[in-house]
């Protein structure tokens, strides 16, 4: 399963757009809130997530967390102790994490991002503590893959259905939703 996590003023196409096609390349991913029962996001939409974060459990079952950006969610994310649990997790078992817009500045923070490719919304480079800047708009190092903001959510959670599925299911998917290059 993957979650992705989902705190109060995220951004609602960095994280929606990710579910959305996870779910259509037949993967089990589950909305997580942090902090209430109905999550809003940054532009004011109310989603009303699968579970809370007090009840997703980290076990083997875990394939890939999410983190979108937003404001002031990339900072209720990084707050929440049981976000913090779970990109600890995802690093032990060198499970993919995908961080979009603000929100790897959560990961360069952790100090995880040294040495490694990464970008982000504009702005926020310096928070990458350790990162080469890389030069596109998605960038995957490793068992991290990052984004620069919601104009690129699509190739982002392209990205992702690579890293979980694979690269011919992530072209099926970018052919069904007649994705432009």
């Amino acid at each position: 399963m993957i979650y992705v996590f989902l705190a109060e003023g995220f951004e609602e196409i960095e994280a929606l757009t990710p579910v959305d096609l996870l779910r259509r390349a037949g993967k089990q991913v589950i909305t997580v809130g942090v902090g209430d029962s109905v999550i809003v996001g940054s532009h004011g939409i109310p989603v009303v997530p699968d579970t809370i974060a007090q009840e997703a459990v980290l076990d083997e079952g875990l394939e890939m967390i999410v983190l979108p950006g937003g404001m002031p969610g990339t900072l209720n994310l990084e707050g929440s102790p049981y976000v913090q649990a779970a990109i600890d997790y995802c690093m032990e078992k060198n499970l993919p994490i995908g961080a979009i817009c603000a929100a790897p500045s959560i990961l360069g923070h952790k100090g995880l991002l040294k040495g490694r490719t990464a970008v982000c919304y504009e702005g926020f480079e310096t928070q990458l503590d350790g990162a080469t800047i890389g030069e596109g708009s998605v960038a995957v190092d490793g068992n991290i893959v990052t984004a620069r903001g919601a104009g690129v959510a699509t190739q982002f959670a392209l990205k992702l259905i690579e890293a979980a599925v694979s690269k011919a299911e992530s072209e099926r998917i970018f052919n069904a939703i007649l994705c432009e290059k």
